[in-house]
């Protein structure tokens, strides 16, 4: 079968996608690599800036979306996008397993979680070393741990994490956070939260499983050891585009060039997500880039 529009990706772009696709008339399958829909919004605990859904937890968010895509009928498969082959009229899309065909693509893959690079990271990954709060924190209870980040995910990660945690350290590379002023409030009138600006980490350390980190302050060149059973990554996302080589024009970054309209350089292929260049990657902006790459696939087959 030839789709009219295959969506690589189930995160909140490509369900957006999904809905607005089926609605349009479209024969639709959105494209995943895991059995449950949702993206990065499945690690957030709360999602507080989300129109009429205000504190929802990811997963109900990410389901209210799934159950309104399978109302409409759209076609979902399980699969992980290894190359993508531009045919002209058409688009062969390469998995393990199988290979799809559409006239149209949209890439809604979101990005991954970035990693700190330091020693000792990799060796404790699964072992201490946690890039979600939400998945892993419930293993830390009355522990002490840090979150290092200085974003909207570091701050509520800490949030989250002091709920249950006897100690959170907040540890960021700046001298002010860059995340939501509410955020900020909120981690500053929390007693057991203690935040180490200007430092990094060096390295991570333990013998089973991770016992303590190493920083250094960036502004007095001071060296320290903190004493921690576990820490939460949240420095930002890399894009997921490595399996497009050079098909489509992207930034020094790895992220798709595209604006409003979500198209890249290449004709019938689309962009939707934290994969796109743009100014805010949120829940709102993503779904708002699933229904623009829609209208853009609209009037590709109206003028072709």
């Amino acid at each position: 079968m030839i789709y009219d529009v295959i969506v690589i990706g189930a995160g909140p772009a490509g369900l957006a996608a999904g809905i607005y696709g089926k609605r349009a008339g479209f024969d639709i399958l959105v494209l995943d690599t895991s059995s449950i829909s949702g993206g990065q919004i499945l690690n957030t605990y709360e999602i507080d800036n989300y129109p009429g859904f205000p504190g929802a937890s990811g997963t109900e968010l990410a389901d209210a979306m799934k159950n309104h895509c399978e109302k409409l009928g759209v076609e979902f498969a399980r699969g992980k996008v290894t190359s993508i082959v531009d045919k002209g009229e058409t688009k062969e899309l390469i998995t393990k397993k199988q290979t799809f065909e559409a006239k149209t693509i949209i890439i809604a893959t979101g990005a991954s979680n970035k990693k700190l690079g330091c020693p000792g990271e990799e060796e404790f990954s699964g072992m201490g070393v946690s890039y979600c709060a939400t998945c892993d924190g419930a293993f830390f209870k009355d522990k002490t741990v840090a979150v290092v980040g200085g974003g909207d995910v570091a701050l509520e990660d800490a949030i989250y994490l002091s709920r249950f945690c006897t100690k959170v350290y907040l540890i960021h590379r700046r001298d002010e956070f860059r995340g939501a002023k509410v955020l900020q409030d909120k981690v500053n009138s929390i007693n057991n939260i203690e935040i180490i600006y200007d430092t990094v980490v060096e390295s991570i350390e333990g013998a089973t499983a991770v016992s303590a980190i190493n920083l250094h302050n960036k502004k007095t060149e001071e060296n320290s050891k903190l004493e921690v059973d576990g820490i939460f990554i949240a420095v930002g996302t890399v894009p997921n585009t490595g399996f497009l080589s050079d098909l489509v024009d992207m930034d020094s970054k790895g992220y798709i060039v595209a604006d409003e309209t979500c198209k890249t350089s290449k004709e019938g292929i689309y962009v939707a997500g934290d994969v796109r260049t743009k100014q805010l990657r949120q829940v709102i902006t993503a779904t708002a880039d699933g229904a623009n790459a829609i209208t853009s696939i609209q009037n590709f087959f109206q003028n072709n």
